[in-house]
Order: structure tokens, then sequence, then C-alpha cells
């Protein structure tokens, strides 16, 4: 199978085409490296791998591209932490609405004129961000009330995108929500605000590096945001990737959506202290509580069993060796000025 994968050189896609490419099928990746500069990825000379650097609110192009390919995954969007909510909180709903029109454009051209199956579209936990009923099965999103953030609503648009391309033009879809993606890979933005937390600048305001980097920095007392107690289900990219890529080959995938997660519930505090002993292992923790941004939701739960049974995915890596494998990446990337 050929598959157009918008967004290739991020974070999540950067696991996925990898994964792609090892159970042989063939990517066209296109990205115009807005978020993180030029990157190398360890496919980039595969023989089933093709990028082409690209803008895909680009139509042309998309049209161009999508004519070669049996299933698009549109995953390329402006995306980052939450401060990156506030910071760009008219560019998220905008740019990331021009992308996918253009990409459902041309995937809709392809379908009706070459022969384009399904697109995917990469959709993110935070359509659900004022659901009051955990664990949150597939479906609530349409029963709760809207996203307060302008990220959340649009990922909900993209999801309306699905269902607008399947009613008027038959196009076949699946929507897939990942949640709390933790892997190496993540760097921080060209475009990130310098934002301190203590003494530190955060790193993409992202839990995890924000945490890992301000523990090897020595911040102590550790600075959290919010009260801790948020709950957050830390899903290992490597898993991910694989449930993205049975959304992309599974029949029972076709015009549904899915909820890619790990079962397990870590809350901030836990999550904090266990970085803390990994890093500092014959030292006390020791934390303060600094004020939440909006947008920091309380609770995230997934129901996950959706995905177990008719894809037959579950995401199964502990968190503590997710960690075991990130902290010394980031180190690394403190040392290279990566992060």
């Amino acid at each position: 199978m050929k598959i157009l994968v918008t967004g290739s050189a991020g974070f999540i896609c950067g696991h996925v085409v990898e994964e792609l490419l090892e159970h042989k099928h063939s990517v066209i990746g296109i990205d115009n490296f807005s978020k993180y500069g030029k990157v190398e990825k360890s496919y980039d000379h595969h023989p089933n791998y093709q990028f082409v650097f690209g803008d895909a609110k680009n139509p042309g192009l998309m049209k161009e591209l999508a004519s070669e390919c049996d299933q698009i995954l549109a995953a390329a969007a402006m995306i980052g932490g939450i401060s990156y909510f506030h910071e760009f909180a008219y560019d998220l709903l905008a740019e990331n609405e021009r992308i996918m029109a253009s990409t459902f454009d041309a995937a809709i051209w392809a379908h009706q004129n070459r022969h384009l199956k399904k697109i995917n579209v990469m959709s993110s936990s935070m359509v659900f961000e004022s659901v009051n009923t955990f664990p949150t099965k597939e479906g609530m999103e349409r029963t709760s009330p809207p996203p307060l953030s302008t990220y959340g609503f649009q990922k909900l648009a993209c999801e309306y995108f699905t269902q607008g391309a399947y009613e008027q033009y038959g196009l076949p879809y699946t929507i897939i929500r990942p949640f709390n993606c933790v892997g190496i890979g993540e760097k921080r933005a060209l475009c990130d605000k310098e934002i301190y937390s203590g003494n530190i600048k955060m790193a993409m305001s992202h839990v995890v590096p924000d945490l890992v980097q301000k523990i090897l920095k020595g911040q102590d007392p550790l600075h959290i945001l919010g009260n801790g107690q948020q709950k957050r289900h830390y899903t290992y990219a490597g898993d991910l990737a694989q449930g993205i890529r049975l959304c992309i080959e599974r029949p029972e995938s076709i015009n549904n959506s899915f909820n890619l997660s790990t079962p397990i519930s870590t809350t901030v505090l836990e999550l904090a202290e266990t970085i803390w002993k990994k890093i500092k292992p014959n030292c006390s923790f020791n934390y303060i509580c600094d004020a939440p941004f909006n947008y920091d939701v309380q609770k995230r739960v997934p129901d996950v069993e959706k995905a177990k049974t008719l894809l037959n995915f579950a995401a199964q890596t502990p968190l503590t060796e997710i960690l075991d494998e990130v902290i010394p990446w980031i180190k690394k990337q403190i040392e290279i000025g990566g992060i």
C-alpha cells in the first residue's frame, strides 16, 4: 500500500513512517519544516520512502501526491503544548483549517478520479476537553459541550470534515485520537515562546520533556503547573505508531473513530516524582505548585476497549520503560541545544 503522510517530519509521524516502512508499505511524506526546521530521519534514504518538501495547503501539490496513493494520513498541523494554545490561539484555528481543507480537497479528487481508498485524520484527545464522563468513549465528543480552546475546537472540526466528505462525496475515513504521546524525537519548536517555570525555561510546555529537563538542570524544588492532580494517560510513541498503522490497514477501521491510549491513569505529581527518582534517586522529592495555564484539562481518561476489540490494539509499554528511553535522549538534546 502507498500512503501519503502529511506533516511527516513531525514528532508522532516520525514514529509512524518508520512503522509503516517496517511493515512493507510505501510512504510519500510531505512537510515544510515549519516547526523544527530541517530534520534528518533514519529512513530518509529508505527505498520505499519519498520525501517532498512542500506545504500541505498547496492544493495542486496535494492532488499530485494523492493521485499516486491508496490512503492519506492527514497529520500536518500547527501543534504544541499548552502554552502554544494561548500564544497562537487564532493561527491554530485558521492555519489548521486551511491545511485540512486542502488535504480533503485532494483526497476527494483522488477518490473520484484515481484509486485513493480512504483518508485517516489525526485528531486529538482535546476534542474531549469538556467531557464529564469517564472513561470517555468514542462518540462522547458529539454529546458533550464543545472544547473551550481553539485547538480543541479545530480538532473537532477535523472530525466534521470527515462527516461532510463522506456524506457528500462518499470518501471513507478513519478518525485517530492519540493520547499524551511520549517518546524520543520531540524538540523545541522554532516558534516556541520563552516561558519560565521557576528559574528554568519550559521545554515546549509538554509535561514530560519539561519536567525531565528541569530536574536534569538541577531545579529544586521542582516547579509543577497546577496542583499536580491532573490525570493523563502517557502513551508510548512506538505503541501509538502501531495503533495508527492498524487504523490504516484494518477494514474494521473504515468510517470509525478510535481512542489510542494506554489504559493507565497517572497524575502529573506521580509523573514528576517518578522522573525525579530516576534522575535523583538519593535526593528527597521537593516541589512547588505554580499557577496553571487556561485549558489545562484536569481529567483525561479514555475508554480504549473499541481499539482493543476491533483493531486488536493495546498500548502496553509501561511509563517507567518509556522514561528509561526518553530521559537519556533529553539529556543529550540539552547538551546539543535541541531542547
